[in-house]
């Protein structure tokens, strides 16, 4: 798959898909979201892509946030516009990445400030670089975060330790980030992409439906009440009862052998 400002290369059962505008340090513009969200359309209808690995172009950014000269635009039109254009097309943004049922695993390989850390929030798991650096800096245009980022780091790192960041916009290291929860874990550069591969690997031997079905419970039970969250929980493995895919897992455990999934109902 071709896109503006995105490249999509299927690796296996494995898309990696890259935010491709490095002269601007991949600069998350409407056309770029835009691009995204229609490349997770196609993606999550793709039964041949088990996982996804989203990373940044050229050897400085994952991504240094939103494209503050369409924004500033936006905003000179009023709160109204602003909020269309630029708010809501964000959120939409970030609650896609959190709430896709394939696992998306970050390889974040540089700066990730504004936007790029926030969709490092909103990921399901991330690794980064030991030359990523991460920062909140919305505060010095004046402004909260407004992809999110509010919301899921304070979630992710703790009420406080969120805070400092959002409320000083001072940058943080790649093991800062691992710290506090935002990242999984820190590796060498050239290794980057290789230690995704191999975290995406070990998920995709699995059924794409108990998959999918635990990213639903964890990503929606976190915003509930537990009774709540078990209800999802309770609902997500019914849905997985008829399927194929639990047939095969408990025969193969019964047998000794390898599971072989196929992501279908039976």
């Amino acid at each position: 798959m071709s896109y503006e400002h995105i490249t999509c290369d299927l690796d296996g059962a494995i898309m990696i898909v890259t935010l491709n505008r490095p002269d601007k340090l991949n600069a998350l513009n409407y056309a770029l979201i835009d691009r995204l969200m229609t490349a997770l359309d196609a993606i999550e209808t793709d039964d041949s892509v088990r996982a996804v690995i989203l990373t940044g172009a050229g050897e400085r950014a994952f991504s240094a946030g939103a494209d503050i000269h369409e924004f500033a635009m936006s905003v000179r039109r009023g709160a109204d516009t602003a909020v269309r254009d630029f708010v809501r097309r964000g959120q939409a943004m970030t609650a896609r990445l959190e709430a896709f049922r394939k696992p998306v695993i970050a390889a974040v390989n540089g700066l990730a400030f504004g936007g790029g850390c926030e969709i490092t929030e909103a990921v399901h798991l991330a690794i980064a670089s030991e030359r990523a650096q991460f920062a909140k800096p919305e505060i010095n245009l004046g402004m909260p975060p407004t992809f999110g980022g509010t919301q899921r780091l304070p979630r992710l790192a703790g009420r406080k330790r969120a805070l400092e960041l959002l409320l000083t916009g001072d940058p943080f290291t790649a093991e800062r980030a691992r710290e506090i929860g935002l990242v999984n874990s820190v590796v060498p550069h050239e290794g980057l992409l290789p230690a995704a591969r191999e975290l995406a690997g070990r998920i995709v031997r699995h059924s794409p439906l108990a998959v999918g079905a635990i990213i639903t419970a964890a990503t929606r039970g976190l915003n509930m009440a537990i009774a709540e969250g078990l209800q999802i929980e309770s609902g997500q493995f019914a849905a997985l009862v008829p399927t194929g895919d639990l047939a095969e897992g408990i025969n193969a455990w019964i047998e000794r052998r390898p599971a072989v999934y196929t992501g279908r109902q039976r």
